[in-house]
């Protein structure tokens, strides 16, 4: 950041046709993304998918191959890293080891020549909770005061883009839970723009106003973290964000608000607000925990969406819920989700089951189903990098 400059408030981020070539790989491909001021927003998605490079054009630390990066409505493509108004977090908290805690946040204010820059730092610890260890050296806190620290230390410099790199991620699971919260805490409460990048939903929904779906260097869906999981538009959203039993089957059936969709025998119910696509053979979806287990169909509410009979074939215990494995002739295996409100499970292994669920938490995806009606996931490293070798493949036969 300029010298003696601070940011009152958070800047808008707006990246203009941005595009990302390494050789023989795009990394990004015609990104166009605006991020309101003050606003916590998340990048998601797998390794490989292009948002760490979408983090590092915006700091700088990487120049686009085509488009423009905006921050406030200025065009910062050529301007070098510490001439933005932009600070990261990163995993690796980088705190030196040789400087006390306080000594460590008011760093960056001493090298810009900001007035009374302990009583900013003092100021920074307090909003994280840790002005009482100001004398201590990193060695001496723990992993989640460490990047506590190294939060204060980007706040304090008021930067109008504050950008996290996976911060969170080399914490354990019940901390790093409760630092998602404190993020949120802390990004209302000073109000600067936050920019996450992180594979993890579940911390994406839980800090963000909005979530970008990031696949393939481009963005697959963006919206409210509850719209994205309540109502995917893509197979890869649906199966990347949680989990979804997704089947295959054509519209026989269109009136004013829903749609009949053929599955395994079946007719199931689709609000009309709810598909992608209306016409020929859709990609139908329902969660997990939005699917109830009936011994007999008398059982089931009228108007529900079911799909049976079916053999549970594997229950796993998981604390607050129960999984169940559900094989149903044309379906396949559907995975079912219910809460642990009673002692020991709701069907045993081997049991014959109906599934079912409201029509209302029926999605149609807009994707085309395969022909086999297999849905394969392609989140993992393994898919990645073998997309990523047949697109290098197909640059370098292009070039």
């Amino acid at each position: 950041m300029p010298k003696g400059v601070f940011a009152e408030s958070g800047a808008d981020l707006q990246l203009a046709g941005i595009t990302k070539r390494f050789p023989g790989f795009t990394a990004i491909e015609d990104l166009n993304l605006t991020i309101p001021a003050g606003s916590f927003f998340a990048l998601l998605g797998p390794s490989g998918c292009g948002k760490t490079t979408t983090l590092r054009l915006v700091a700088g630390l990487e120049e686009p191959t085509a488009g423009q990066v905006l921050i406030g409505g200025k065009d910062v493509t050529k301007t070098k890293p510490f001439q933005r108004p932009v600070n990261t977090v990163f995993q690796s908290y980088a705190l030196f080891p040789h400087m006390t805690i306080l000594e460590n946040v008011a760093f960056g204010l001493r090298r810009r020549r900001i007035s009374d820059p302990v009583a900013k730092a003092h100021e920074a610890l307090r909003l994280v909770e840790l002005d009482h260890l100001a004398a201590r050296r990193p060695a001496q806190l723990s992993g989640g005061q460490q990047q506590r620290v190294a939060l204060a230390r980007a706040v304090v410099n008021r930067p109008a883009l504050l950008l996290l790199d996976e911060p969170l991620g080399a914490l354990d699971l019940k901390l790093r839970r409760q630092m998602q919260l404190e993020l949120k805490a802390i990004q209302t409460e000073v109000g600067l723009t936050f920019v996450h990048v992180t594979h993890d939903q579940e911390e994406a929904m839980t800090m963000a106003d909005t979530v970008a779906v990031m696949n393939k260097g481009r963005i697959e869906q963006m919206g409210a973290p509850e719209v994205l999981y309540e109502l995917p538009s893509t197979v890869f959203v649906a199966n990347f964000l949680g989990q979804s039993n997704l089947f295959a089957g054509p519209v026989v059936e269109t009136s004013t608000a829903t749609l009949g969709i053929e599955v395994a025998g079946a007719r199931i119910q689709v609000p009309r607000s709810r598909a992608q696509r209306e016409t020929g053979m859709v990609t139908v979806g329902v969660r997990p925990e939005k699917l109830t287990l009936h011994a007999t169909p008398e059982t089931i509410p009228p108007g529900a969406n079911r799909l049976g009979p079916g053999r549970v074939t594997d229950v796993s215990f998981s604390g607050v819920s129960t999984q169940y494995l559900v094989d149903i002739p044309g379906a396949g295996t559907i995975v079912v989700f219910a809460q642990n409100l009673t002692s020991g499970p709701v069907a045993g292994l081997g049991a014959s089951v109906w599934v079912a669920w409201e029509a209302d938490h029926t999605f149609v995806l807009a994707d085309q189903p395969p022909a086999d009606g297999r849905f394969v996931d392609d989140a993992d490293t393994q898919a990645i990098a073998a997309q990523a070798r047949e697109r290098m493949l197909n640059e370098l036969e292009g070039a």
